[in-house]
């Protein structure tokens, strides 16, 4: 064995300065073989697709215009269809109260006595003004019509004539004054009897027997609600109602049913279904909205005044909409609305559209889209524009590829492409 030149490093004999050269070629032909390893490993099969260039499979739907109805959704309040104070229309102590509190009562019952002595007593002399008053008639018509025959002959002056003639038109005249004032103090006495002014549900009573109430009170002695049906306010911005009115101008839209649904206050929908009455033609300078009112059945008492409750109606039907997926819309950093078509070439086109409220599962699309666009709606993760794709309808069975390897794999689901 030669070993080469150098000096021993002590008892084994092994020289340094060769040692030293045997490790820096082992060093080298390592790299070398980790270089070749990386290369192998990064290499690809010439048969074997792959860059950005590749096509991406995707499924696509071909959107079509239809009759899309523009639902509104607003929020309102209840209302009762009919309220009235119940107020005394004369002065006096409460002598009865005849209705049970929060009972239904009919228009015209009666509901409050009371004390009528005074008007019984002004109803009293009344009469007697009006005996006294046509007595006092009777005196001057006859002494008028005695004087008639005298002053055609001239046994009297026609001025004694023309005083009598005046004095019987003057009992006459006090003869009706007195009527109406027993008129008046019948119908006072009547009033000592408080009827409801309307059908429906009464409160509570607000005075009680032997209060005092007057006829410029600030305060009911009840109040009276129809509760079925019931109305409904419901507030609309005015910008959306002028826009609806635009497009309803233009024959962009055209306009809806007037139905109404309701959900109520613990997000149940209530089982009855009313209408539009109509809106009004103010806005409200503090919020800057426009009532609406609506009338809905309430068989059942379940609404009730100035309950919340959300309503939704179709205000306006769109002809010419389309209803896209909502995996398929995008919104990019300005906030607008974007979809991905299949364009010429089966490449990628991106698409801004105008997509301003959902149906369900579908964004509803007014502008941007044309009929028979092919809206992709699979594999959108690694779309980009103008790239290659490979579509398939979204709607398309899919197979499972056997496993390569495994002749005798049973076939079952997969992509439509082939596993693409």
């Amino acid at each position: 064995m030669i070993l080469p030149p150098g000096r021993p490093s002590g008892r084994s004999g092994v020289w340094i300065r060769g040692d030293r050269r045997l490790r820096r070629r082992a060093a080298a032909l390592g790299s070398v073989a980790a270089l070749g390893l990386l290369a192998a490993c990064g290499a690809k099969p010439s048969g074997q697709k792959g860059g950005a260039n590749a096509a991406v499979t995707v499924g696509y739907v071909v959107v079509q215009p239809t009759r899309i109805p523009m639902t509104n959704e607003l929020s309102g309040r209840v209302g009762a269809y009919q309220s009235s104070d119940v107020r005394p229309q004369v002065s006096g102590l409460i002598e009865k109260r005849l209705f049970v509190e929060g009972s239904r009562v009919t228009r015209g019952q009666p509901l409050y006595e009371i004390d009528p002595s005074l008007y019984r007593a002004a109803v009293n002399q009344a009469q007697a003004n009006v005996q006294s008053a046509q007595a006092n008639l009777a005196a001057a018509q006859a002494l008028a019509d005695r004087y008639r025959p005298l002053a055609a002959i001239e046994a009297v002056s026609q001025q004694d004539y023309a005083n009598a003639a005046a004095a019987a038109g003057q009992a006459k005249a006090a003869v009706a004054q007195t009527q109406a004032a027993l008129d008046t103090a019948r119908i006072n006495l009547k009033f000592t009897t408080v009827p409801a002014p309307i059908s429906g549900q009464i409160g509570r009573s607000l005075y009680t027997v032997g209060a005092l109430v007057t006829t410029s009170q600030a305060n009911p002695l009840a109040t009276i609600q129809q509760l079925d049906p019931m109305f409904v306010d419901l507030q609309q911005s005015s910008g959306e109602l002028l826009a609806l009115r635009r497009s309803l101008a233009s024959g962009g839209l055209s306009p809806g049913s007037a139905a109404v649904r309701l959900t109520l206050e613990d997000g149940s929908a209530y089982d009855q279904v009313g209408t539009v009455e109509f809106s009004e033609a103010v806005v409200d300078p503090s919020t800057g909205t426009v009532t609406l009112r609506a009338r809905i059945a309430n068989p059942r008492g379940v609404l009730l005044p100035g309950m919340f409750v959300r309503a939704s109606f179709v205000q306006s039907v769109d002809a010419a909409a389309f209803l896209v997926p909502q995996p398929a819309v995008s919104r990019d950093p300005k906030g607008q609305a974007t979809v991905y078509l299949v364009g010429p070439g089966d490449k990628a086109v991106q698409r801004t559209v105008t997509a301003s409220r959902t149906q369900g599962a579908f964004w509803v699309v007014t502008q941007g889209l044309g009929p028979g666009d092919k809206v992709i709606t699979q594999g959108l993760a690694n779309v980009l524009p103008n790239k290659p794709l490979r579509p398939v309808p979204a709607s398309a069975p899919e197979r499972i590829q056997p496993p390569s390897g495994h002749g005798h794999g049973a076939p079952g689901k997969g992509p439509a492409a082939g596993g693409g």
